[in-house]
């Protein structure tokens, strides 16, 4: 394959779906890998937080206690693709998830690339790591965010190395997505992981990969057209996001 086939980004359903509590299982990990050696998404019922780095699925639980997904389970929403790096950066001394995402904003404005996709990969040795998982929740027509609020748990990794999935759509993307950056991380023993609402950052390197196709995986069940995808609030979307 070339460069432009390789790098299309596969998307199992929407955020949106996500987000008005449509979890059940659209695909399943063994299918989703054949799309993908990197990337997030979530499993079914909203158990757990995904992160698929080096071509390998891995399922951070509710204490942030990382395991490889078994290839059965079942997935309600992921993103991924095949890892092409475009360009590398170093990278130091970042003292919190916002400046992170300032300075991946401006790497990709560099190269013309806000209407784009990204996946970046970012291999560091981070001070902090604050990050979240969940349980899962067996209710469908339930909010993720009513949902995380009874199943969620925060947790803090010190003195950490491991590895950064940073996943960027753009704005006009919302709601297929989230627009914007969203990061999960697993650590280099494969240990520990989650979904990251902030961090402290050391030293690291960052590599790019810009996307510049998709195919999205829609459900076929007939209860996801019972979804009113459009009544999905932004505001809750980009609250369960950043962790609050």
């Amino acid at each position: 394959m070339n460069k432009k086939e390789d790098t299309k980004m596969f998307q199992v359903s929407t955020l949106q779906a996500l987000a008005l509590g449509y979890s059940r299982s659209v695909t399943d990990i063994e299918h989703l890998m054949q799309h993908g050696d990197i990337g997030l998404g979530t499993f079914e019922d909203v158990n757990g937080e995904m992160i698929v780095v080096d071509g390998h699925c891995y399922r951070a639980d509710e204490n942030g206690v990382v395991s490889e997904a078994d290839n059965k389970t079942g997935v309600p929403f992921a993103s991924v693709t095949f890892f092409h790096e475009d360009k590398r950066s170093e990278l130091d001394r970042i003292d919190n998830i916002d400046k992170l995402k300032e300075w991946l904003d401006l790497r990709i404005e560099e190269d013309f690339g806000l209407n784009s996709m990204h996946i970046v990969r970012i291999d560091a040795c981070f001070k902090r790591i604050c990050a979240r998982s969940e349980s899962g929740y067996r209710a469908h027509h339930v909010t993720l965010k009513e949902a995380l609020s009874k199943t969620q748990r925060d947790f803090y990794f010190d003195d950490i190395n491991g590895t950064l999935v940073c996943v960027y759509y753009p704005d006009y993307m919302d709601g297929i997505n989230a627009s914007g950056w969203h990061l999960h991380f697993v650590s280099d023993d494969r240990k520990s992981g989650g979904h990251v609402f902030d961090l402290s950052l050391i030293k690291g390197t960052a590599r790019f990969d810009k996307i510049t196709d998709i195919h999205i995986m829609l459900p076929h069940e007939p209860a996801f057209d019972t979804y009113a995808l459009k009544g999905a609030s932004k505001d809750e979307i980009k609250s369960v996001e950043q962790g609050k």
